[in-house]
């Protein structure tokens, strides 16, 4: 892991995202790439080229003075930090961002859906999700440790996934030692014997090149797939939530919708999505 993008809007929820990036570039040595984008208003777009070359010019001056106070931690200490400022108004440009460099990871805070002020809001968060190829880690709160002891992947181990949960697991284990691959099974259609999720496993784990003693299975039932996730990572005591998203079609197989954005929405626990 080399490189950490953190979206910030100088809030305190990105302020737990900025803490939580510090400790993980501090762990892997990685750059900080501290982004915030200036939110044009609408009147300017029909400004003359000078009303709008002073009002970009003023935007930036308060931003520049807002990243002085922002980035005044002793958690920066020791970290190569680069501020980035994007003129841009929708947040998925951050996806954008990260893949031009060849992010390793973006961490943002989010307040959810019940706040509106802001850019860290849950549907803002969503489309971060929901267009990056790189690896997204939303946190809600100050985390107290970032060694993630225990995280839970939510997959369907369907044969198409396979690519995708390894490359997450690439991610993973630098970041927990112990990583639990979740198979949620779910009434009516979506049910399955055990015979018959012993089977969908076994095969997965062959197609992967993985063993039992590689990872640890878990299987649980309930009534969707965002409940079975949740209620196994509390009974688990989870640290983390991850979640292999395909993009706007959200998961694939019986993880249809936007599974990961509700997740990401109705968690406190810390959520990481992967893009097959």
């Amino acid at each position: 892991m080399k490189k950490i993008i953190v979206p910030v809007d100088f809030s305190k929820h990105s302020e737990y995202a900025l803490e939580t990036a510090a400790a993980l570039a501090k762990k892997h040595q990685a750059e900080l790439i501290v982004m915030h984008m200036l939110e044009l208003s609408e009147s300017i777009f029909s400004a003359s080229s000078s009303e709008r070359n002073e009002e970009n010019a003023f935007m930036l001056m308060v931003a520049n003075k807002k990243f002085e106070t922002f980035l005044d931690k002793p958690y920066l200490e020791g970290i190569e930090v680069t501020q980035h400022i994007k003129y841009h108004k929708v947040l998925k440009e951050v996806a954008g961002v990260a893949k031009d460099i060849n992010a390793d990871l973006i961490v943002m805070g989010s307040r959810g859906h019940s706040d509106h002020d802001g850019i860290f809001t849950g549907s803002n968060t969503e489309k971060v999700v929901r267009y990056s190829e790189t690896p997204v880690l939303v946190v809600k709160s100050r985390i107290d440790a970032v060694n993630f002891n225990n995280i839970v992947l939510a997959t369907d181990f369907a044969e198409d996934s396979v690519e995708g949960v390894k490359s997450a697991l690439e991610v993973l284990n630098d970041l927990s030692e112990n990583v639990t691959l979740l198979h949620i099974n779910l009434p009516n259609l979506g049910f399955s014997s055990t015979d018959e999720i012993d089977e969908l496993v076994a095969n997965f784990l062959e197609l992967a090149n993985l063993s039992e003693k590689d990872v640890k299975i878990a299987r649980i039932a309930d009534h969707n797939v965002e409940d079975g996730v949740l209620n196994f990572a509390h009974r688990q005591n989870a640290d983390a939530v991850a979640m292999i998203t395909h993009g706007r079609t959200g998961l694939s197989h019986f993880f249809g919708g936007s599974i990961s954005e509700d997740v990401v929405n109705h968690t406190k626990l810390p959520v990481i999505t992967f893009r097959k």
